[in-house]
């Protein structure tokens, strides 16, 4: 067995009793093991899996410990070669391993890749979360090939080729385990959102790469935890991107972004708050008040990136602000 797909579920039942289904059917079993790891769920996902999937294996876990720490926990159980980190809400396709396990196998320095991510309900379209592989801008706002901001672009095939990309969507990620081990995992202090792009940031910084492989596809439905409009989410990605970039970034880099992020962020507020929308404008602010909070708790962590990294620059795939380039310039994809 060399892939465990592991699949963190919290009240999940309705999304496991319709994708697990499909995931078996589309991965060998000679190669692929099935894992569910539960963070104390109170619906019947459980007693579902152990009555229709008794093949799946079942991690119970004892509380809910979030997306980072959950996969965490259930990744360092496995002994596999590569672990699949699948979100509850994706559906995969038929023969959707193969491909990234072939390239990653051809390709030792490639620490993690993803499929082509696209919309279950609108299939010709890229899904926001992952797209065609995740990128990030000079100021360290990430985006996709395929999705800037809210717009997601249609899937004409522009994004087939394979290629490095700076981040991988913990929708669907395939990554070596010893990697994920020794490279630290995923933060457990961000709880969820960006954990995977800060575990990337360190991959890159170490002169790993990270790839797309569009020949493996499959559809994702988003936001099956959280809304895409909910503060509780807007509040985890202002923070975390923030915590990730203290995290990771060279002190010549760190100031300078700081300081425009510091306007940047607030003026996201205000428009949050000229559009109504309170409670993510208190969000955002929240977020940078406890970034400030916890940067004491992120100092040995900062000092062991910077301490072991090779990387002369932020590995960024685009060079300006994807801000000023959507909403100034009007560009809707990003050609680099």
């Amino acid at each position: 067995m060399r892939v465990a797909i592991i699949i963190l579920n919290y009240n999940g039942r309705h999304f496991l009793e319709k994708y697990i289904p499909v995931l078996s059917k589309s991965v060998k079993k000679q190669m692929a093991e099935i894992i569910v790891a539960d963070n104390a769920s109170t619906d019947d996902s459980i007693a579902y899996l152990n009555k229709n999937h008794p093949d799946v294996e079942i991690f119970s876990f004892d509380k809910n410990y979030g997306f980072a720490e959950g996969y965490n926990i259930a990744i360092g159980r496995v002994k596999t070669e590569y672990v699949l980190i699948l979100n509850s809400d994706v559906e995969v396709t038929p023969g959707f391993l193969e491909p990234m396990v072939d390239y990653m196998d051809a390709n030792q320095k490639v620490a993690a890749c993803q499929p082509k991510i696209l919309q279950e309900a609108d299939r010709t379209h890229f899904e926001k979360a992952g797209a065609a592989g995740g990128m990030i801008d000079v100021l360290g706002y990430p985006f996709c090939r395929g999705r800037i901001m809210d717009y997601t672009e249609k899937d004409n095939g522009q994004y087939d080729n394979i290629c490095n990309i700076f981040w991988a969507s913990g929708a669907c990620m395939l990554v070596r385990r010893d990697d994920f081990i020794d490279y630290g995992g995923f933060d457990s202090a961000f709880f969820a959102h960006q954990e995977e792009i800060d575990l990337c940031f360190r991959f890159n910084a170490r002169g790993r790469f990270v790839s797309a492989v569009p020949q493996s596809v499959v559809y994702h439905v988003g936001g099956g935890t959280l809304n895409y409009n909910d503060p509780r989410k807007t509040y985890l990605n202002f923070r975390n991107n923030l915590l990730m970039l203290y995290k990771n970034l060279k002190p010549k880099h760190l100031l300078p972004i700081a300081i425009v992020r510091w306007f940047m962020d607030y003026m996201a507020a205000l428009v949050f708050l000229m559009k109504g929308d309170i409670k993510n404008a208190k969000a955002v602010v929240r977020a940078r008040w406890d970034f400030y909070k916890m940067k004491s708790d992120f100092k040995e962590k900062r000092a062991r990136n910077l301490e072991i990294s090779i990387a002369k620059r932020i590995p960024s795939a685009y060079k300006g602000s994807i801000v000023f380039a959507y909403y100034i310039l009007h560009k809707r994809r990003i050609n680099n």
